[in-house]
């Protein structure tokens, strides 16, 4: 099961059904969910089958993915999670947001939050992130949340419509964190 954790404007917690209208809300843009992985929705019917799909990922073996939600208003603004996720050793940092609250560091605060709770608590060795060449604002959260640029993985993913896209890696690894990041007071 997931925790709920607390930042300083968000509460990060198990993505539940009563979020259909507000993840709706942004699952059903074009421009939002190609990005992250899933085609657009086109009712909150197919919502609710994906987020009971994200609760199910805890029967088998993951963690399950969080909703983000505003502390000031109780709205559900987007999800975040560690998928693929093999214990003690990794997991991949996903993540989406309802483009009304772009450009004001939520993604990154749940980023960071996140990436302290994959290292202090699942003790992880690497968290990783896939982004599309294309996708820049994905690309500056994750170097905000500190993450380092690997290099492009060629024809490294296969997209719901099936179409095969090169990929931009990010990586940060627990010596990254702890001897960088908390050495330096980096946040």
């Amino acid at each position: 099961m997931l925790p709920k954790i607390e930042t300083e404007r968000l509460i990060l917690r198990l993505i539940e059904d009563k979020d259909i209208h507000d993840f709706y809300e942004f699952a059903r843009l074009p421009n939002i969910g190609p990005l992250a992985g899933w085609k657009p929705h086109v009712n909150e019917k197919e919502t609710k089958i994906m987020i009971k799909m994200f609760r199910d990922k805890i029967r088998f073996g993951q963690l399950g993915v969080f909703a983000i939600v505003l502390k000031e208003t109780n709205k559900m603004i987007g999800t975040i999670e560690l998928h693929s996720y093999t214990k003690d050793h990794k997991a991949e940092l996903g993540f989406c947001l309802n483009p009304e609250y772009w450009n004001q560091g939520y993604a990154t605060e749940a980023a960071k939050t996140i990436i302290v709770w994959g290292f202090d608590v699942l003790n992880l060795k690497r968290i990783e992130a896939y982004t599309y060449l294309e996708n820049e604002a994905s690309q500056k959260v994750l170097e905000k949340a500190n993450l380092i640029f690997e290099g492009i993985k060629r024809k490294g993913y296969l997209a719901y419509d099936g179409g095969i896209h090169d990929v931009k890696v990010y990586s940060i690894t627990n010596e990254d964190f702890y001897n960088l990041v908390r050495k330096n007071g980096i946040k």
